[in-house]
């Protein structure tokens, strides 16, 4: 499994971080988060194994916004132009799972204080052990590179909506403070599935947040219906604090 594979070149990570000297070289000012060097409109000139083969135009199922957007629609029309979407899908989840049961791997993920060329060669040693493809290798590569190898996971997440999108799967997030009971959201996606019609099937995500006071958030499709008792009584609060114009009424 890519997950053992990846896990077991941990130690090679391990060496590479030791061997740059990297606790007594921490630079005192973190490295700034670059801007993406590739956009959605031009991912097979940094990702594509081959420029030989004439380009075919690869439509989004979805649009994304911000930096981690553009990198998850440019890995996704590379390994859809490539046609190894689905494994380029299974080596980057792979990547973030073994991240998780990793603390050293996790911490490298993080510290933007590691050098581009100990993060790049970090990389190249990890995808050649866990024999991942060009796609997914030349990703990490330019991710690396570019100092966004912290926002992995968030654009491996948004990467995930992009490839549910293209099977005609819709993720809806709800927010509650509570598990909804099982009638509730079936109810609930059946509505969520009227709103957004045949042809794609709604599949909810529960998550509980004490915070929302009550009430209930559903996100999808870059939509955001927020009727959290949190938001209702932050609303009611500046309506208080407005002044009330008495001859207008």
């Amino acid at each position: 499994m890519a997950s053992a594979r990846i896990r077991s070149g941990l130690p090679l990570l391990n060496r590479i971080l030791r061997s740059d000297s990297l606790s007594t070289q921490r630079s005192a000012i973190q490295r700034s988060v670059l801007t993406p060097a590739f956009t959605a409109s031009q991912p097979s000139k940094n990702l594509s194994t081959s420029t030989a083969q004439k380009e075919e135009k690869i439509k989004l199922p979805i649009t994304l916004y911000g930096g981690t957007g553009n990198y998850a629609s440019a890995l996704f029309v590379a390994a859809k132009r490539s046609k190894v979407l689905d494994q380029v899908e299974s080596e980057i989840l792979d990547l973030i799972e073994a991240s998780k049961k990793s603390p050293k791997f996790s911490l490298f993920l993080k510290d933007l204080s590691v050098r581009a060329d100990t993060r790049v060669k970090a990389i190249n040693e990890i995808c050649a052990t866990a024999k991942f493809s060009e796609i997914t290798k030349n990703f990490l590569v330019i991710v690396a590179e570019n100092g966004r190898l912290n926002y992995l996971e968030s654009i491996v997440n948004k990467f995930k909506q992009l490839t549910m999108a293209d099977k005609g799967i819709i993720k809806a997030i709800v927010t509650t403070i509570m598990p909804l009971p099982p009638q509730e959201e079936k109810e609930l996606k059946e509505t969520l599935q009227d709103i957004i019609g045949h042809g794609k099937t709604v599949e909810i995500e529960q998550k509980i947040d004490p915070s929302i006071l009550g009430g209930i958030m559903i996100e999808f499709e870059q939509k955001l219906f927020d009727m959290s008792i949190r938001t209702r009584a932050k609303q009611m609060e500046r309506f208080l604090r407005e002044p009330v114009d008495f001859d207008a009424l």
